[in-house]
């Protein structure tokens, strides 16, 4: 994997999930700002995506950890919109709840897919 899309993604997802947590904390509702946010993470996922494609048989082990690369690889990109549409649907403080659970979700699922790559390295 790429460590530069890893991090990039990292980095994207915490600051994600730390501007969600201020906005509910604040009872603000999601914006431009978040939205863009949420845009560059969605970014970097459809990067990630497509090296998780590329590289997918590369991946050493047994076929449920290939199996879970590629679900994962490609079920990431899925996450952001989801969660932004739901904020934008909900107008209460739970919104920004979903949006930091997304985020953290990405951010798991993420390090999942690092520790399985590096099992082949």
């Amino acid at each position: 994997m790429l460590y530069p899309v890893t991090l990039t993604v990292y980095a994207a997802s915490a600051v994600l999930a730390l501007l969600a947590g201020f906005y509910a904390w604040r009872d603000r509702l999601i914006d431009d700002r978040l939205l863009l946010v949420a845009a560059v993470l969605e970014v970097a996922l459809l990067v990630q995506a497509v090296v998780v494609l590329v590289n997918v048989g590369e991946v050493t082990g047994d076929g449920a950890e290939k199996a879970t690369f590629a679900a994962y690889g490609l079920t990431l990109p899925l996450i952001p919109p989801a969660v932004a549409f739901l904020a934008i649907k909900e107008k209460t403080r739970w919104s920004m709840g979903v949006i930091v659970a997304g985020a953290f979700a990405v951010a798991v699922m993420t390090g999942r897919l690092q520790q399985i790559w590096d099992l082949g390295g």
